[in-house]
């Protein structure tokens, strides 16, 4: 079977925010003035999707504890990306997606694997270029707003392309829907997907 997509360190970016409300929220709480943006405007600052539901409210995993931590190292503390941190520890990634300076990663949940039959996936996962091309497929240079990918075609550390389009809060990446969009890190910007990316062969 063609290489099953994994992140690259899967999810996320160098803590521009803190949390799925930014600097800019608080200072208009501070003034008085409740947050009004549309959710085309909000999205731009804020972490979006149903799949946030699912990112624990505090400790290390929470969106605000992300934000502290480098990509890999956050992703560990996600629940939501095991498979995918299993496959980055696999393919010898941590350091090289912790030391990585503003980048964005697109990154399957575990569901996403589940999709996956187990004897590919656990084929990939023992092989160590295809899992790294794979992994590698999932990362774009830079920190890439929702704007950004509302029309866009981005090189990845693989060397291939990804595709994203959409808007508002609905994006996708290749085939892939965006279930949580924004989510910051220390050096990333993470958007969690539902499915495996493949890059062609």
């Amino acid at each position: 079977m063609k290489r099953v997509a994994i992140t690259a360190g899967i999810v996320l970016a160098l803590g521009l925010g803190t949390t799925a409300c930014g600097a800019d929220d608080k200072t208009e709480a501070a003034s008085g003035n409740p947050a009004t943006a549309p959710a085309s405007q909000a999205a731009a600052s804020e972490n979006f999707g149903p799949g946030c539901a699912a990112v624990p409210a505090n400790g290390p995993g929470s969106f605000a504890g992300m934000a502290a931590d480098p990509v890999a190292t956050a992703a560990s503390n996600n629940p939501v990306l095991s498979t995918l941190v299993t496959a980055v520890k696999k393919a010898g990634l941590v350091d090289t997606l912790n030391s990585a300076q503003d980048v964005t990663v697109f990154a399957p949940t575990n569901d996403a694997f589940a999709k996956i039959p187990q004897a590919d996936l656990n084929k990939v996962l023992a092989d160590k270029k295809a899992l790294t091309d794979i992994l590698t497929y999932h990362v774009v240079e830079g920190r890439k707003t929702p704007a950004d990918l509302a029309s866009g075609s981005f090189k990845t550390l693989q060397g291939a392309t990804v595709t994203t389009e959409g808007g508002d809060t609905d994006y996708t990446v290749n085939a892939a829907k965006v279930v949580c969009g924004n989510v910051q890190t220390g050096n990333a910007t993470v958007y969690i997907i539902d499915t495996v990316l493949m890059p062609a062969k």
